[in-house]
């Protein structure tokens, strides 16, 4: 699946279909007086302001690399997502701020069947969106995109939370703006794990430990012995992954032979992980702190 047709038809669903539901939920929300209502709305919409950075990001994310870039443009995707966390987060605030005034002012809401059909379809339309989000974030590894689907996920699960809130309106007037509170934390929630991964990619991670241990074996399955592949490090440009590791060799090889084992070794890595590797070549006998 081509990562880049993949995001901008995922970013222009979700644009499309979240602006029809924010238009649905508004008009309810106007139409019964509800915050909880208007909230979910306002995170609907929020979904198209993200869908939109996602179009962008992956745009640029697929830019070539270039002099001032090297190992290209795909960090746009962690910093997209980072985009959408910073948005989530306003609208959480503002639900959050918005609830607690409305339970002061001790402000009961009516609901009818309006509102339940609206709900309904809300809550089937938004975990769709997000399972067709899971699905492409999956077959691409495009992390904004998998930004957005929990971003669908949350709306679908806040308008969950807004349908049981309906049916116990008539009994507690305090149900609503509990709701919107209800729904800004989710919100805040959703903002913590969306940008807790973006910051972890940014910084960078410390290597699969499956995968570290695929590549030693891969490695000491060459006629050479045993390599001794250790301090690997990995640096992850979405687009692609640069690995870094060291090799210990025997003494007595020349520097020809030495950087034809290892070049050979990058090759394979290349081949059978999809990793641009680099080998740092050392003596047996040579030993590291960080070792």
């Amino acid at each position: 699946m081509d990562k880049v047709r993949a995001g901008y038809q995922a970013g222009w669903v979700s644009i499309l279909i979240n602006s029809l539901l924010f238009a649905l939920k508004y008009w309810a929300g106007l139409v019964t007086g509800s915050i909880a209502l208007m909230a979910d709305a306002w995170h609907t919409l929020s979904d198209s302001i993200s869908s939109i950075v996602i179009v962008i990001a992956t745009r640029l994310s697929s830019r070539k690399p270039d002099k001032e870039h090297p190992f290209g443009h795909g960090r746009w995707e962690q910093i997209a997502a980072l985009i959408i966390a910073f948005i989530l987060a306003i609208v959480a605030y503002d639900f959050f701020k918005d609830s607690i005034i409305h339970l002061r002012h001790k402000e009961a809401t009516v609901f009818g069947t309006l509102a339940i059909i609206v709900t309904v379809t809300s809550v089937g339309v938004k975990e769709a969106l997000a399972q067709y989000a899971f699905y492409i974030a999956r077959k691409t590894q495009n992390l904004s995109v998998k930004a957005d689907g929990w971003h669908h996920r949350s709306d679908a699960l806040s308008s969950i939370v807004v349908l049981i809130g309906i049916l116990f309106a008539k009994k507690f007037w305090w149900i609503d703006g509990l709701l919107g509170i209800i729904i800004a934390i989710m919100l805040f929630y959703a903002t913590y794990k969306i940008a807790r991964e973006a910051i972890a990619k940014l910084l960078g991670e410390e290597p699969d430990k499956l995968l570290v241990d695929k590549i030693i074996e891969t490695a000491n399955r060459l006629p050479y012995g045993n390599l001794q592949l250790h301090h690997f490090h990995i640096h992850n440009y979405t687009n692609h992954q640069e690995l870094t590791f060291h090799i210990k060799l025997d003494n007595n090889l020349s520097i020809i032979e030495a950087h034809s084992i290892a070049t050979i070794i990058e090759n394979i890595i290349h081949q059978e992980f999809s990793i641009t590797a680099t080998a740092h070549i050392e003596p047996l006998d040579c030993a590291h702190t960080s070792d």
